[in-house]
């Protein structure tokens, strides 16, 4: 009777054991400082597909000569634009926001993608001279001679300005992203309250803090009019001062 009653509270402990080490596993990898959001975040918003597609079906109309949008892809990587934000703790679970598109960086990455944009134009044009008979030079120094020649500007200029545009304009980017106001975090659920001119835009994401990451998954975003998207998730970094 005793080895039984020992048996029950031995498997009763391991039990209650197994509980609270599990629990501390949840809380420390899944909850940890998930509720405090002070500080200042960054995150970089991937651009690489969307100018991608554009270039390509651009490219595309150039007569005699083939391209792949994993081509154009290749060479277009890491074209992201950074956004940052500055929350303050003003509360148990609430608080206030400042979030603005990093114009900088905006201007940098559509140098970038045009800078792509002009290798693969250079390529194809290199290509359709060949199939043309052309006996001059064909490499890349020559190709962007006869474009200075033959437009009056560099490759990268004309495409800036004949091509359409790789980015949606930042001012279209700020409309989206910047913005202050107050938030609540409840259940892993952020809800940020936008104060725009006298309009209140409410912005309600999917949160997951993690030591220096904060996630948002973007469901619903609902302004006076009823209007709803979804997005892709947002992973913002924390910046420490030794990142500054």
């Amino acid at each position: 009777m005793r080895k039984i009653a020992r048996y029950a509270i031995f498997t009763l402990l391991f039990l209650t054991l197994s509980i609270l080490t599990a629990f501390l596993i949840y809380v420390h990898f899944f909850r940890s400082n998930e509720g405090e959001l002070s500080g200042e975040w960054t995150a970089d918003l991937d651009m690489t597909e969307r100018a991608a597609v554009t270039a390509f079906i651009w490219l595309q109309d150039i007569e005699g000569v083939s391209v792949s949008l994993e081509d154009v892809e290749s060479g277009m990587q890491d074209l992201t634009v950074a956004v940052n934000m500055t929350m303050e703790q003003t509360g148990q679970s609430e608080g206030t926001f400042r979030c603005n598109i990093d114009p900088g960086s905006y201007e940098i990455c559509v140098q970038a993608g045009y800078e792509a944009f002009a290798v693969a134009f250079r390529e194809l044009v290199a290509e359709r001279l060949g199939m043309a008979g052309y006996t001059g030079g064909t490499d890349e120094e020559a190709v962007e001679a006869l474009v200075v020649e033959t437009f009056g500007m560099s490759t990268v200029s004309y495409l800036r300005s004949s091509a359409p545009a790789l980015l949606p304009p930042l001012e279209e980017m700020q409309a989206e992203y910047d913005g202050s106001g107050s938030y609540e975090a409840t259940e892993g659920m952020l809800v940020r309250q936008f104060d725009a001119e006298g309009m209140i835009i409410i912005r309600r994401e999917y949160y997951i803090r993690k030591d220096d990451r904060l996630i948002l998954s973007e469901k619903v975003d609902t302004d006076i009019s009823g209007i709803a998207s979804d997005h892709y998730p947002i992973i913002y970094r924390l910046i420490r001062s030794e990142d500054q």
